[in-house]
């Protein structure tokens, strides 16, 4: 019995000198804001505010990641933005369409659960939306569509500065990304999104604890 409480106590140590080394280097868990209407809106269909993710900074993040970082001009302020543009590429935005330097990205199809619902961060009503998934690089992800809206984002086009990324929500309908802020500065965006533990309903909510972010 002591052995075995022994073994307990020993295993317990290395785990947790294992979690610390790893939450000093490597991960960092995080609990979305669950009270920026903007925010919120922006990262559907892939998350929601209150959701609880592990972010990745061991290595710097790449084309096609979900990134968070400071928000340029409101450093205390977060941003989440899938990094569709770096340093001398062009970026236009329309509607739902990215083009990087003259190509568009592509959609596969649309997801399992084909609609969703949001608030609107204008007027707080739920709004329906259709969620498709698209491809950048080696990332395939859900976007919210702006099919079916009469009102769309205007459309704009950006060239990206040295040492700059250009960040676009997972939400055509309701962004909050480069087109707000402007590029963002490279070295201040170190953390991607990998992982959900469990979203901002609880561990019970089965579809979405324990899922990979794309």
């Amino acid at each position: 019995m002591r052995r075995l409480l022994r073994l307990l106590v020993w295993s317990s140590l290395v785990l947790g000198a294992l979690i610390g080394i790893l939450r000093a280097t490597a991960l960092r868990w995080y609990r979305l804001p669950d009270d920026d209407p903007f925010l919120e809106a922006s990262v559907a269909p892939t998350l929601r505010g209150g959701d609880w993710v592990v972010l990745w900074r061991l290595t710097p993040p790449g084309y096609g990641d979900l990134v968070l970082c400071p928000e340029p001009d409101e450093p205390s302020r977060i941003v989440i933005g899938r990094l569709l543009g770096e340093e001398d590429d062009t970026v236009v935005v329309k509607g739902d369409t990215v083009t990087v330097n003259g190509n568009a990205l592509d959609v596969e199809r649309s997801c399992l659960e084909r609609d969703f619902e949001v608030e609107s961060p204008n007027v707080g009503n739920l709004v329906e939306q259709h969620c498709q998934m698209e491809v950048a690089g080696s990332a395939t992800y859900m976007r919210g569509s702006t099919a079916g809206h009469k009102l769309h984002p205007l459309e704009i086009k950006r060239e990206v500065a040295d040492g700059g990324v250009f960040l676009v929500s997972d939400n055509r309908l309701f962004p909050y990304d480069s087109r707000d802020y402007g590029q963002v500065d490279r070295e201040t965006c170190r953390e991607t999104v990998i992982f959900r533990l469990v979203s901002k309903d609880g561990f019970f909510d089965v579809d979405r604890r324990l899922t990979l972010i794309r």
